[in-house]
C-alpha cells in the first residue's frame, strides 16, 4: 500500500506572534478551534482519513499542552505501526541553536525519522483549516515520478502577495516561483485555472505549505546547513535542480496565521452551508470526553455551535461557537462570538461564594466579536463590543486586534465592565 511507504511530519510553527495572546501559554497547534478541537488535529485527521498513520509533530513554544492533548487523544492499536510523536526543540552537540526555520525543524529532527522505514516525506502545516485525502496527491507525485510535489491553491490578487506564487507547464511541472510579490508583478505571475476558479478570478497559483518530497532528496537537501526554509529557500532552489510538481487543489483551505483569520474560520463554520464540513463523512478527530448533553434555558439559538457538557440560560446566542463546559447564564445576549470554554466544573459552593465570579458568562451582559478564552469568568452587566471603531491596544486582561476582541485566558472581567 502506498501509505505505508509515507511518513508525515507535521511543523507546529514558531512562536506564534500573529495569534497572540492565544498562544502566550500554548503552541500554534494547540490553539482550540470549533468549541472541542484543537488545531493540529485537521492535519492528524487528513492523515488518519487518507490511512497514513505514521506522524511526527515538531514544535518548540509550550508545548506542554501539545503533548497533553496528543498523549490523550491518539491511541493506536498494539499490534499496529501507527503513532503521533511530539518532536520539541532539543539542543544536542550537533545542534545548539532552536528550529531557525520550517527547513531546519526538519534538518534538526532527521536522525528520527530515519530510524523509521519510509520512501516519501509528508510535511505539512499545523495551522491549517481543510480537507484533503492525501492519496490522490501521493500517487499523482509518483505517476509523474516527480522528486518534490507542493500542493497549490488558486487565488486571487488580493491574496497572492501573502503567498508564493508559482507558475506551471502543461504537464503541471512547476517552472517558476516566487515568495510573497509584490502587486505590481502579479501580471507577470498569471496561470490558468480551471474555468469555475477563474469565474471568482482566482488566477494565480499559490503553494499551501503541503509538499512531499523524496525520501534521498530531502535527506541530500537537510545536509545544507545554509538553507532553514522551504518556501524561502528550498523550493525556490530546488525548481531548477530537480523535478517539481504542482498538485492542484480547489476545495476549501486557511491559513490560520491571525487573529482575524482565526475568528473568521471559527465564525465560518455557524453558516448553513460551510465551507469547511465538520459533517461529513471525513472525520475530525479529537480527545474523547466523558461529557453530558449540553442544556438550555429560554434561549433563542441561531446559526450557532454548541459543544457537550454546556449549561446554557441566554436570551440569544446568534452566529456563535460555544465550547465545551460554558456556562452563559440569564438575559445575556452573544452575537459574532468564539467562546473557547471551560477545563473543569464548578462545585455548587464554589459558584454560590459570591466573592469570586464564577466561570463561564454572568447575567445581562452583551458580547459581541469576542474571542474568549479558556476558563474566563465575565461578571453580569458586561457589555463588549469588538468593532473597527476600537483601537488595536493591550491589557492584563484582553487584546484588541483588528476590531475583535480577544479576552485572555483565565481572565476575570469584573460586573459592570464596558468596552464598546
Amino acid at each position: 500500500m502506498i501509505n505505508n511507504k509515507v511518513l508525515s511530519i507535521i511543523l507546529g510553527g514558531g512562536q506564534g506572534s500573529r495569534l497572540y495572546p492565544l498562544t502566550e501559554s500554548r503552541s500554534k497547534p494547540a490553539v482550540p478551534i470549533a468549541g472541542k478541537y484543537r488545531l493540529v488535529d485537521i492535519p492528524i485527521s487528513n492523515c488518519i482519513n487518507s490511512d497514513i498513520k505514521r506522524m511526527f509533530v515538531l514544535t518548540q513554544f509550550n508545548s506542554a499542552s501539545l503533548n497533553r492533548h496528543i498523549k490523550n487523544t491518539f491511541h493506536f492499536s498494539f499490534f499496529s505501526a501507527a503513532f503521533v510523536d511530539v518532536l520539541a526543540a532539543e539542543q544536542t552537540p550537533e545542534n545548539k541553536t532552536w528550529f531557525q526555520g520550517t527547513a531546519d525543524a526538519v534538518r534538526q529532527s532527521m536522525h528520527h525519522f530515519l530510524s523509521h522505514d519510509f520512501e516519501y516525506a509528508l510535511i505539512l502545516s499545523g495551522d491549517q483549516l481543510y480537507q484533503m485525502d492525501f492519496n490522490d496527491m501521493v500517487e499523482a507525485h509518483i505517476a509523474q515520478k516527480a522528486e518534490i510535489t507542493i500542493a497549490t491553491l488558486p487565488v486571487g490578487e488580493k491574496e497572492a502577495p501573502s503567498f508564493g506564487i508559482l507558475k506551471t507547464d502543461e504537464n503541471n511541472i512547476i517552472t517558476s516561483f516566487v515568495e510573497k510579490p509584490a502587486a505590481a508583478e502579479l501580471p507577470e505571475w498569471v496561470t490558468p485555472t480551471s474555468p469555475e476558479m477563474q469565474a471568482q478570478k482566482r488566477n494565480h497559483l499559490a503553494s499551501m505549505g503541503i509538499y512531499i518530497f523524496n525520501k534521498d532528496l530531502l535527506v541530500e537537501l537537510m545536509n545544507d546547513p545554509t538553507t532553514n526554509d522551504f518556501g524561502k529557500e528550498i523550493i525556490p532552489q530546488s525548481i531548477h535542480t530537480h523535478k517539481v510538481l504542482s498538485y492542484p487543489f480547489e476545495g476549501y483551505w486557511t491559513d490560520i496565521g491571525n487573529i482575524d483569520s482565526f475568528f473568521e474560520a471559527n465564525i465560518g463554520l455557524t453558516a448553513k452551508l460551510p465551507d469547511f464540513d465538520l459533517y461529513s463523512k471525513k472525520s475530525v478527530y479529537t480527545r474523547a470526553r466523558i461529557l453530558p448533553t449540553s442544556k438550555f434555558s429560554s434561549t433563542q439559538l441561531e446559526q450557532s455551535i454548541v459543544a457537550d457538557g454546556c449549561i446554557i440560560s441566554a436570551a440569544k446566542i446568534e452566529r456563535s461557537v460555544i465550547g465545551i463546559r460554558s456556562r452563559i447564564r440569564s438575559e445575556t445576549t452573544i452575537i459574532n462570538t468564539y467562546m473557547m470554554g471551560i477545563d473543569r466544573y464548578e462545585s455548587l459552593e464554589e459558584i454560590q461564594n459570591e466573592s469570586v465570579i464564577p466561570a463561564g458568562i454572568g447575567e445581562r451582559c452583551f458580547i459581541k466579536n469576542v474571542i474568549i478564552d479558556k476558563n474566563c469568568r465575565i461578571g453580569n452587566d458586561v457589555h463588549i463590543h469588538g468593532s473597527k471603531d476600537l483601537k488595536d491596544i493591550e491589557t492584563d486582561l484582553y487584546v484588541i486586534k483588528d476590531g475583535i476582541v480577544v479576552i485572555k485566558k483565565n481572565a476575570i472581567i469584573p460586573h459592570g465592565f464596558s468596552l464598546k
